[in-house]
């Protein structure tokens, strides 16, 4: 081939690829912008951005060590912290720019994930198709339209870098792209800790495509300069696993620590193994028919021996498959164990929460499908004389329809009524999404509606101490005041350490002038959570009512030390002091 030719060669390559990224660009543009216009929603927004104060004070060097200590929400990841700090700093409370911060990174995300398998494969056709299918899949409408998913786009950043920076190391032995993917690692697990298992994600890449692992095959698709065995390739990546392993203790400890993970006397292991491997079917069969999704999906319990036997054999016949054909299809096995090994932190064999998975959950794992589908496809039909045809033609229909689904799903996530509405039309027996759409719908005024699924949640799960709260809130609203007071009351039968309802017991009960039970009933509140100010302050409203001034004017200056900018609690301690001068 003549240095002309190459040059001609190396120019349409280049072409290709500005023609590929501005295609993903453009496709995930025309999907997402309208999500500039969508509201937080009730599910998480209000701990990571719209009651969080830290948040709301920005980048200060008091908040950046908040960040860098908190287990709030029950996860340690600062550098999501950070990413909503800056956020409101420069957006405040407008919505619709906190959304496209998350449509930013998933774009970004897009042209990393095609830049990293072009350079690993030198194949821009499919390395595209790959970036395409994870632009433009619904199953990803939930990492992306979710702003507390923030942690979601901006882990998988890092772990697209991770990867970029380690591919230059492996085929050009860069010492700086080792300690880079290091780097961009550590990064990643304060984003989320769900990626500690990178580096075995490193270890199928260098099988394929790096091809490092010192066999004979599978074909050389990236003339490595050298070869490894598999004991030189993991103890390579001993430091990855250190962190990996620091990541996993210290997330347990947070997610202990903060009442999310459930005990085996809840969900015992059999339950749960049984699930996990149910999500692993149905995640598959979400990814190639999205259908049915939701923001919640309700854990289904103990299931039929039967279809935990069955699941099992349909899994362990995918896995033998991707292990016969390992010579022939590398990137069967590649795809399909990443797409397994990826899940194994969130597949619930440690149960955290109440769901049985999460669209959330696909954003990274989904990949190893893609892999399968972009190299699998072109395997298939390869002695077809009109092979490129059906691809394009192929291609370009499968993810026309991806893009319409996806642009229907992110529709669902405009405001909370309607995230919820459509929870509950694919799961109508769910408790968590009557509940929330019950607060959606008290927040505009419809108190009735509100009470309806509010009852109904606790119809669906009678322990549902949240629900006997908001259920109470909205009878007090409607004059039921007797009737709020047992439904608070049931809720700290249920959960006696939750403190949002001793502070709205107490509330009521100092509003009809029971001032003595409502005094007790925010000190127990302050006892569990003890920089909630507007218990120091409402604390400190009843304790004038008793005549106490001196503690009341203590719990004024609490409230604002833990809030300076609480105007209410401000307020009071002026008019104390002024009473009292």
């Amino acid at each position: 081939m003549t240095k002309k030719r190459i040059r001609r060669n190396a120019h349409f390559k280049r072409l290709h690829e500005i023609l590929i990224c501005l295609f993903l660009i453009t496709a995930t543009l025309s999907v997402y912008w309208q999500a500039n216009k969508f509201d937080f929603v009730n599910f998480d927004d209000n701990d990571y951005v719209t009651d969080n104060l830290h948040v709301q004070a920005g980048l200060t060097p008091k908040n950046i060590i908040w960040a860098l200590t908190t287990t709030h929400a029950s996860n340690w990841h600062p550098l999501t912290w950070l990413s909503h700090m800056l956020d409101f700093q420069l957006y405040g409370m407008n919505p619709g720019q906190h959304h496209m911060t998350n449509v930013l990174f998933h774009i970004l995300n897009t042209l990393l994930l095609f830049f990293v398998f072009r350079k690993m494969t030198d194949n821009v056709w499919q390395s595209g198709f790959v970036a395409a299918l994870f632009a433009l899949h619904p199953l990803h409408v939930e990492s992306v339209a979710w702003i507390s998913e923030r942690k979601d786009v901006l882990s998988a950043f890092f772990f697209m870098l991770t990867i970029w920076s380690y591919t230059l190391w492996a085929k050009q032995s860069l010492r700086s792209g080792y300690f880079l993917a290091l780097l961009f690692f550590v990064l990643s697990l304060m984003s989320k800790p769900m990626v500690v298992t990178l580096p075995f994600v490193l270890l199928l890449l260098d099988f394929w495509p790096l091809n490092r692992l010192d066999l004979k095959w599978p074909k050389n698709y990236s003339n490595c300069p050298q070869k490894k065995s598999v004991y030189h390739l993991i103890w390579e990546k001993f430091p990855f696993f250190v962190f990996s392993t620091v990541s996993c203790f210290v997330t347990f400890f947070a997610q202990k620590k903060g009442g999310a993970v459930k005990s085996f006397e809840v969900y015992p292991l059999m339950v749960r193994l049984s699930n996990a491997l149910h999500s692993y079917l149905k995640y598959i069969i979400k990814l190639l028919l999205p259908h049915k999704m939701a923001v919640l999906y309700q854990h289904p319990g103990i299931l039929p021996l039967w279809e935990t036997v069955g699941t099992l054999l349909i899994l362990l016949s995918i896995s033998l498959f991707s292990i016969i054909g390992i010579q022939r299809r590398p990137y069967c096995t590649v795809g399909w164990f990443w797409f397994l090994g990826t899940l194994i932190p969130v597949i619930g064999i440690i149960q955290i929460g109440s769901q049985a998975m999460a669209d959330r959950y696909m954003y990274i794992p989904s990949i190893g499908i893609f892999i399968i589908m972009a190299w699998g496809v072109p395997g298939i039909v390869s002695n077809l004389s009109f092979k490129n045809i059906f691809l394009s033609l192929f291609a370009t229909v499968f993810l026309l329809i991806l893009g319409l689904f996806t642009w229907k799903q992110l529709h669902y996530w405009k405001n909370s009524i309607m995230l919820f509405e459509r929870a509950i039309a694919v799961a109508p027996y769910n408790a968590v999404p009557h509940n929330n759409l019950g607060n959606a719908l008290k927040e505009i005024g419809r108190v009735g509606d509100a009470v309806k699924h509010y009852r109904k949640a606790i119809r669906f799960k009678p322990d549902y101490y949240e629900a006997h709260s908001n259920l109470a809130g909205a009878l007090e609203k409607t004059g039921r005041i007797d009737e709020a007071i047992s439904h608070y009351m049931e809720a700290l039968r249920i959960t006696p350490e939750f403190e949002q309802g001793h502070y709205n017991l107490a509330s009521l009960l100092n509003n009809i002038g029971r001032t003595d039970e409502a005094i007790k009933h925010y000190f127990e509140a302050l006892r569990i959570e003890p920089n909630f100010e507007k218990a120091h302050n409402n604390l400190g409203v009843a304790l004038v009512n008793r005549g106490d001034v001196a503690a009341a004017e203590f719990h004024f200056k609490e409230a604002l030390r833990i809030n300076p900018n609480y105007t209410l609690a401000k307020n009071n301690l002026q008019n104390l002091l002024n009473l009292h001068e």
